[in-house]
């Protein structure tokens, strides 16, 4: 409960606030809401099956953020930002795409 508060929170202070973002992060900040949203949608589904654990959620919200924005750096310095940038939206899309096939699930009883 206080991760989604918190999640709640974040949003409507980044909406209100409205930060700058440095040029040279703007290439990693689609990645990083990508990854975050993967997290997010895998903590419901796992709060629906029954086995959400708070720690695991913060740990796979972290983890899934710098992972991913650690693979889009590499491949920006070897000069394939570009591709390794659209293959870490894939891999996390079809997570996306997969939780929320869970979801749905759970939420129309399937």
């Amino acid at each position: 409960m206080i991760a989604a508060l918190g999640l709640v929170l974040g949003v409507v202070l980044g909406l209100l606030l409205a930060p700058d973002i440095p040029v040279g992060l703007q290439l990693y900040l689609p990645i990083a809401v990508v990854a975050a949203l993967d997290a997010v949608l895998g903590g419901l589904r796992a709060f629906l099956d029954g086995i959400f654990d708070d720690k695991v959620f913060v740990v796979s919200f972290v983890s899934n953020v710098v992972i991913a924005a650690t693979i889009v750096f590499v491949g920006d310095q070897l000069g394939v930002g570009g591709q390794l940038q659209t293959g870490v939206v894939v891999v996390l899309g079809i997570r996306i795409f997969s939780n929320m096939a869970s979801i749905r699930r759970h939420v129309f009883h399937a």
